[in-house]
């Protein structure tokens, strides 16, 4: 690299910041770096010792290197890095919480320092020149089997249902998640850096969901909220798991009354005299009784809309309508009552009877309606990429396009309980965001590059015309 190449700060995806603000001498805005090496004749460390009479010399014992100041010294470096302000520039800037502009966002410690039209770049911070390019908070995807379903492997690899009896309220998504998935680089290729991973629907009671990053390697650091829902299923999908099995539920109402009876055990445990003994499924379902995490209820048709309902208003527990195939049919009740819809996945067949009313109009009719929805995959089931492709083609189909960026962004985080970390660029904010080649809603515009917390996790290369997320390791 020349001299007159500017040098990539360490950390960020080369090439692509391109300048620092000058910052005077003793000011902060550098890693202050030691020497490599002492002055030019004196024995540093490990030198070898004259010797008198000829003879060679004889080298020093090295010495034990002080892990206790090297690791001092990364931590310093680290935490001067993290101090250190990013300047995104000449960017339009879409918040979704507020009108679009033209202008800047700072970051800083992994959070949104500021963001205006006007905002003065602070001397010594690393400026990216976005030249135009649109930036917008990271999407989010709600209902997803990201990293429990992994992509091009046996069947033999699933962890997504733990189908041995039709109540598992205990078990936990995030002890399934595989965070080196394939299926997570291809979440940042379209833009999204968190989920939230759900437990399958094989069960009437499947389990608790973890909400999350989609980009590290160990998944304690990746965790936004966990749990953050308990997984239920209406509908099909159980009655034929256990129907096989010549065991209860075989029908939409035994599936009912399994969920009736775990919520009354519930009940009952909650009401023992403190303390009680410890049971992993009866606190499981006692936060969803608290109201500490909401009911995650998959669901197609209308009649199982009405059966989550009625099932929500026995028990008084939020609920979260997860598919909602037919959920329009009943538009008007749920935006009555403010429960909100995750619907999809869209880009699918009308594989059984339940999805014979799918149709990518469906987000726009209960929008219309006054329900809040979110847009999801149900990733494998639909690339998760292709999360911004649904919300797109759900605009030609009649939804409001600034309702559509909602669907994948601040709704998302609503229904997770995370809008006030995610979903919107405010200060303060994580600094989750995603810079585009254009409207993300045009099918022809791609993620350029992508930030979590700040750092760079991914960029895309027109050259060669690959993403390349960053390193888990």
């Amino acid at each position: 690299m020349s001299s007159s190449q500017p040098t990539p700060t360490p950390g960020f995806i080369p090439g692509r910041v391109t300048r620092r603000a000058a910052a005077p001498a003793g000011k902060p805005g550098s890693i202050p770096m030691k020497p490599a090496g002492a002055a030019a004749g004196s024995a540093g460390a490990g030198a070898a010792k004259p010797v008198k009479g000829g003879k060679k010399p004889v080298p020093a014992a090295a010495k034990k290197p002080d892990t206790a100041t090297i690791s001092a010294t990364i931590r310093e470096a680290a935490a001067a890095a993290k101090k250190r302000v990013l300047a995104i520039t000449n960017a339009h800037v879409v918040p979704v919480e507020g009108a679009p502009f033209e202008g800047t966002v700072l970051v800083e410690g992994g959070k949104i320092l500021g963001l205006g039209a006007s905002v003065q770049v602070p001397e010594g911070a690393d400026v990216l020149d976005a030249k135009g390019q649109w930036l917008l908070p990271g999407f989010i995807d709600a209902h997803v089997h990201l990293g429990m379903d992994p992509e091009g492997e046996l069947g033999s690899t699933s962890d997504v249902n733990e189908m041995t009896d039709p109540v598992m309220a205990a078990v936990r998504a995030i002890d399934a998640v595989d965070p080196f998935d394939p299926g997570f680089d291809d979440a940042l290729a379209g833009g999204i850096t968190a989920v939230n991973v759900n437990p399958g629907s094989g069960n009437p009671i499947g389990g608790l969901a973890v909400a999350m990053h989609t980009h590290g390697r160990y998944i304690e650091e990746m965790v936004l909220r966990s749990p953050s829902g308990l997984k239920s299923a209406l509908g099909e999908n159980p009655k034929r798991v256990y129907g096989e099995k010549k065991k209860t539920p075989s029908t939409r109402l035994g599936t009912a009354l399994v969920i009736r009876q775990a919520f009354m055990a519930a009940q009952n445990w909650m009401a023992l005299p403190e303390p009680r003994p410890r049971d992993a499924q009866m606190e499981a379902l006692a936060m969803v009784l608290r109201r500490e995490i909401p009911w995650r209820q998959h669901c197609h048709r209308a009649d199982d809309v009405a059966t989550a309902i009625r099932l929500a208003d026995e028990f008084g527990y939020d609920l979260v309508i997860d598919h909602g195939t037919e959920a329009h049919v009943l538009a008007d009740v749920l935006a009555e009552r403010g429960t909100p819809v995750l619907i999809g996945p869209l880009f699918t067949s009308k594989s059984k009877p339940e999805l014979r009313a799918r149709s990518i109009a469906n987000p726009g009719r209960l929008a219309g309606a006054g329900v809040e929805i979110s847009i999801i995959t149900d990733h494998p089931v639909v690339p998760i990429n292709f999360l911004v492709h649904q919300a797109t083609f759900a605009v030609r189909e009649g939804l409001d396009r600034d309702v559509a960026l909602r669907a994948i962004t601040i709704n998302p985080a609503k229904v997770l309980g995370l809008d006030a970390r995610i979903g919107s660029l405010k200060v303060g904010k994580d600094a989750d965001l995603v810079l585009w080649s254009g409207d993300p809603l045009d099918v022809m515009q791609r993620a350029t590059q992508v930030f979590i917390g700040g750092k760079p996790v991914y960029t895309y290369d027109a050259a060669t015309r690959l993403g390349v997320s960053a390193s888990r390791v």
